[in-house]
This record gives C-alpha cells, structure tokens and sequence, in this order.
C-alpha cells in the first residue's frame, strides 16, 4: 500500500507568504488523504501553520477515495487528493486540473502524469528485504525469486496495493502473457503469503524466511523501533520491476472551491522542508534532487529502476487483480 531546481523552495515560501489569501473565505482546504494520518499528519499540521489555511483531511484506502472522487464526479467537496500511488491517481486524472509548469518541472518526468494532472511527492522502491544469515542467494533479477532456492522461502503480500502495484507495472513492461506465467510461477514456488509488507520484514528478521518482497522503508521503520539487524534491503540490479520505484503523489481537483489554496499545499509538499520530513521520518525517498535519501540507501539516481510509464498504471490495474488470483495467489 509510492515523479529540481534551485527555486522550488523560493517559489513555496513565497506562496505561503500571501497563503492567507485562500483560506478564510473558501472554508477550510479539504484533502483526500490516501496517506495514513500516522505518517503525514504532522506535516499537514505544518502547512496550517505556516501558510494560516485550515486544512480538513479525510483518510482513507487511496484506492477508495479514487473510487470516491469518481462517485462524486462534478460535485465533490475535495480539493486535493494526495494518494499513496501512481494508479489512484490516475484513475481520476479526468478529474484533476492540470498542475502548472512550474510545479510540475520540480520531478523528474519519470515520477508525474504524462498530461500533467498528478505530480509525485515521495518515492518508494521495490526491493527484496533478505535475512544476512541466510544461504539463498540474492536474486540478479525478478525472475530468480521463483526459482528453487526460494521454494518456500520468500515472503509475498498479494493483496497489497504495493504488490498488485508492482504487478501492474510487469504487465507494462512484459505484456499480461508474460506476467501470468510469472505469477504461475511465483504461486507454484509456494511463498509465503502475508496481508502486508511488516510482517514480511519482522518475519525475515526472525530468520523465519530468507527474504520477501516488500517496499523499502519498512526495513527502515523496523531499524526505527529497535530492531532489523539481520535483515538488509537488496536492490535488484538488472533494471526490471524488481527495482520500480513507485511514487506517492497528489493532485487538484477540478471542482476546488479554493484553488490557490490547493495550489500551495501541492508546492508545499514539494519544497525542501516537506521532501526531507518524507527523507527522515517516513523513510521515503524525497523527489527533489539537493534533498538527500534516507540513510542507508542508495540514491534514487543510483538505482537501475525500469523505465515504464507510470501514467498507464491505472489501465492495467484490474487485469493485475485478476491475474493474481487467477495465478492462485490469493
């Protein structure tokens, strides 16, 4: 269950410097947070705080707030969606303006809407978290993870909007023949199948498995607590899904009573301060290049991630869904 100039920092203090403007007469900005209130409450706080714009924020599952937007299409009361992937966000894109050039030029093209209407906010990146004890060897590509040496060893989560992510993701890159032969493949190596990518990691810490797929900062959150000593994130190096790095990212509906006001929580989640709580609290990878990754990671430019159009991720996400369970993974 998530694309850099100098000025982008410039351009949001500047914004939250006349931010008053918005917010009083419009009523409070109301976000649609498919976030968790866990991890981006406080920054939103921020916002309040520094631009005077009450914020009203509605959480929930990022794909059922898309399917919120879309129940509600010409008559929402949202003005912001902040969604936690690519394929959300695109699923409403007919319902979102189009973010200007100057917010849109902050990310890298790899990581916003080809037609401009969403623009990522923080990156998390598939990796394999691996036990250090373990004898298994590491994988050169997804496809080793199906072979024997991880028969019964690798941890999977096939319900998660991660996973069916990175499913979506091999089907732009492969074709559905080709990743249902994978995921035939995966199911008959009999993983083990978990409702979320934690209890991978805790359970590959334990030496209980040799390894899962999962994002990256959830071995990072574990280090947080204490633990995940055994365990290190191994980074696929042949450049296929394996290594896809998926943006969380955010948008302005086209039916916002307050449009400056969405327009200065967009810039504010991409300014420097912004992108490095993302960096050090929620161990994401930050999308503005001068702010560094998270300790113990490599680089996001370091990292030999597929070049796939994350625009046509919510095309492909019910074949996804349908394949996983076709393959007797759920």
């Amino acid at each position: 269950m998530e694309r850099v100039v100098p000025g982008a920092l410039l351009l949001a203090v500047a914004l939250v410097a006349c931010g008053g403007q918005g917010g009083s007469d419009e009523g409070p900005l109301v976000v649609y947070s498919g976030r968790s209130e866990e991890l981006v409450a406080p920054l939103i706080e921020d916002f309040e705080t520094t631009s005077g714009i009450e914020v009203e924020v509605r959480y929930g599952d990022s794909g059922e707030l898309a399917a919120t937007l879309l129940a509600e299409a010409g008559d929402t009361e949202a003005d912001v969606f902040f969604a936690q992937d690519p394929a959300s966000l695109g699923a409403v894109a007919d319902l979102m303006t189009e973010l200007p050039e100057a917010t849109l030029g902050l990310v890298d093209a790899k990581y916003r809407d080809r037609g401009g209407h969403w623009v990522g906010t923080s990156g998390r990146v598939r990796v394999v978290a691996h036990n250090t004890g373990s004898n298994v060897p590491l994988p050169a590509t997804i496809d080793d993870v199906t072979g024997p040496d991880w028969a019964g060893q690798l941890g999977v989560a096939p319900t998660n909007g991660s996973f069916l992510a990175f499913v979506s993701a091999m089907i732009l890159e492969r074709g559905e023949d080709e990743t249902r032969a994978w995921l035939e493949a995966l199911a008959a190596n009999d993983p083990v199948e978990f409702d979320g990518n934690a209890p991978i990691v805790e359970a590959t810490d334990n030496g209980e498995l040799a390894g899962g797929l999962v994002n990256h900062y959830y071995l990072l959150r574990l280090r947080a607590e204490g633990a995940g000593a055994n365990t290190e994130n191994w980074f696929i190096p042949a450049g296929d899904v394996g290594s896809l790095v998926m943006p969380a990212g955010v948008a302005i509906t086209t039916d916002t009573a307050n449009p400056d006001g969405a327009q200065q929580f967009v810039d504010f989640l991409l300014a420097e301060e912004a992108q490095s709580y993302f960096a050090t609290e929620t161990f994401e990878y930050p999308l503005l290049e001068r702010v560094a990754a998270p300790e113990g990671v490599p680089a996001l430019s370091e990292i030999n991630s597929p070049d796939i159009d994350l625009s046509e991720l919510a095309g492909v996400l019910d074949v996804a869904t349908r394949l996983v369970a076709e393959a007797g993974l759920v």
